[in-house]
């Protein structure tokens, strides 16, 4: 790996892998292989650092490009987490098929010269700890799930009763993480006011509130059209010529959208501006997916409007513009 002239305005893109790290220089066509941890990280760095660094670009892999995202950032390099389908889609319209991990690396250059995504904030480490909380919440979940799925399934007396005690440990494991992100969120001033806000909609509990913290704190900074994009929930159209296809929703963060499903399930029942809006759709011929997807839209915009302007929820309350 050469050196690189310092005044040549340079992008690089990286492939996250769990254990390796591809980058590649577009200008100078250099590419390095590092290792994804802390000492790999440090040479990468150092490699990079010299250099008249224009944007870098990775992936989101849903956490593997966490740690050498924060490490770049900390070292003054501008990042750029971009969506895997973006790169995708902007890789076949160039006619690059071809996937190994360097040619990956090179797409995601390309993607950052041409395409010149925002550099993202560095996320404050409570930030981080209180998504991976919300992360391991939602691992245990699935895996209790699946252990009460083999008792459904008829097992023998002997399975049945190790299903049963894991069950146990699992209620257990769940419960202290429900102690720890509430004690968490608690001793935070700035989220304990946002938590207050969040959950005083009818239909919105702990869980809901916490996952909206950890996954989405851009909610009450944004308006109503870049907060429904950002969690995938923005109409998108599907027209051509004289063709009107069907409005449907695709992208943004699908954690959050389940849990805002969830939340829109019990909003549907018991929050009366949520449920008169859901009746009218009804009464409109809407299909019942329709209904509940504009549910959950318009409760990520109350909940947008409600932290904007710092309100509780009140039945009464005209929904402000965001």
């Amino acid at each position: 790996m050469e050196s690189v002239e310092s005044s040549l305005v340079v992008f690089v893109g990286i492939d996250v892998a769990k254990a390796t790290l591809d980058a590649w220089i577009d200008s100078t066509e250099q590419a390095g292989r590092f290792a994804n941890d802390p000492q790999g990280i440090g040479r990468l760095i150092g490699w990079l650092r010299p250099l008249n660094v224009k944007l870098i670009v990775m992936e989101a892999t849903g956490r593997y490009e966490r740690r050498v995202a924060c490490e770049l950032l900390d070292a003054g390099l501008p990042v750029a987490v971009v969506n895997p389908r973006q790169v995708r889609d902007f890789a076949r319209a160039m006619g690059k098929l071809a996937k190994t991990d360097r040619l990956d690396a090179r797409v995601l250059a390309e993607f950052a010269r041409r395409m010149g995504p925002p550099v993202m904030a560095r996320p404050a480490e409570k930030q981080l700890l209180l998504e991976q909380r919300i992360t391991r919440r939602r691992q245990l979940l699935v895996m209790r799930t699946m252990e009460s799925n083999h008792l459904e399934a008829g097992a023998d007396r002997l399975t049945a009763t190790q299903v049963r005690k894991h069950v146990r440990l699992l209620d257990q494991q769940i419960e202290e993480l429900d102690r720890e992100i509430a004690q968490m969120i608690e001793r935070d001033e700035d989220w304990r006011g946002k938590d207050r806000i969040v959950q005083s909609v009818t239909g919105v509990g702990p869980v809901t509130s916490a996952t909206l913290l950890a996954q989405l704190p851009e909610l009450g900074r944004c308006n109503r059209q870049q907060i429904a994009a950002l969690a995938g929930l923005a109409p998108l159209n599907r027209d051509s010529g004289t063709f009107r296809g069907r409005r449907s929703i695709w992208g943004g963060r699908a954690v959050v959208r389940t849990a805002l499903y969830m939340a829109a399930l019990s909003a549907r029942r018991h929050n009366p501006v949520l449920r008169a809006f859901a009746d009218r759709l009804a009464a409109a011929g809407k299909a019942p997916k329709v209904i509940l997807t504009a549910c959950m839209r318009k409760l990520l915009v109350l909940l947008n409007a409600l932290l904007k302007t710092s309100q509780l929820w009140d039945p009464q309350f005209a929904l402000p513009s965001s």
